[in-house]
């Protein structure tokens, strides 16, 4: 953490932000938009994201083992894209990824399997315009613990709307990439002190293995910033 991120960080604190949420009793894997379009580094909109791939692997295998909610999303648009919004004018390059191209195609080094749920997206939020809620409710989820790309824009805004939705919210540091460091360490930053907790593959394997015992870390922050408050307007 540089000198600016620990400085706010720090200001943040004092002030009631980036408390841990933790997480709840039934987590679903929500892979965000690992598709060739933006993990082929050839690609207009993709990067490398290889490292970020490995490290969903591990997490795919935790689930999998534990047989818990897999959801991957992909953004695809109808060949004359007016599915696309305002979207597209934004990002033209976003006209790369038509319905049926293998560019929107989940990458095979972390391919589907039987019984993962893939949900079609048009904008940056995984929930904006599908029926994602309504899958994890249905299948008692109430946390979403979150890899994908990219951390500025569809991870970011999915790890919105996931919090708005009332879902705890987890973002795994090693398993989110974006096209330049800035905006990814920024967002993670940002997310991290608002939004959901960013957390290190090892603390989020060491939950799923049944290492991590924090379902109850919600509350007790929530009674930790009242008594903090409280005591802070009665010093005043």
């Amino acid at each position: 953490m540089n000198d600016w991120q620990q400085d706010t960080l720090d200001d943040y604190q004092r002030k009631g932000f980036a408390e841990r949420s933790g997480y709840g009793r039934r987590p679903a894997l929500l892979i965000v938009d690992f598709i060739n379009g933006f993990t082929d580094p050839t690609s207009p909109l993709g990067g490398d994201f290889s490292g970020q791939l490995a490290v969903t692997n591990q997490l795919l295998a935790e689930f999998r083992r534990l047989s818990l909610p897999i959801v991957y999303t992909v953004i695809e648009y109808e060949p004359d894209f007016r599915d696309a919004g305002i979207f597209i004018k934004k990002v033209p390059s976003l006209s790369v990824l038509v319905k049926g191209s293998p560019l929107c195609e989940v990458d095979d080094r972390i391919a589907p399997q039987s019984g993962d749920y893939i949900v079609s997206k048009k904008f940056a939020s995984s929930f904006f315009g599908t029926n994602l809620d309504t899958y994890l409710r249905s299948n008692g989820v109430d946390t979403v613990i979150m890899t994908g790309c990219t951390t500025s824009g569809c991870i970011r805004a999915s790890a919105i709307d996931s919090l708005q939705y009332g879902y705890y919210t987890v973002v795994v540091r090693e398993g989110v990439g974006d096209r330049a460091e800035g905006p990814h360490e920024a967002n993670l930053f940002d997310i991290d002190a608002k939004y959901g907790d960013v957390v290190p593959i090892g603390e989020a394997l060491d939950h799923l293995r049944g290492g991590s015992a924090d379902s109850g870390l919600a509350d007790q922050a929530a009674e930790d910033f009242t008594r903090w408050w409280h005591d802070g307007r009665a010093r005043a």
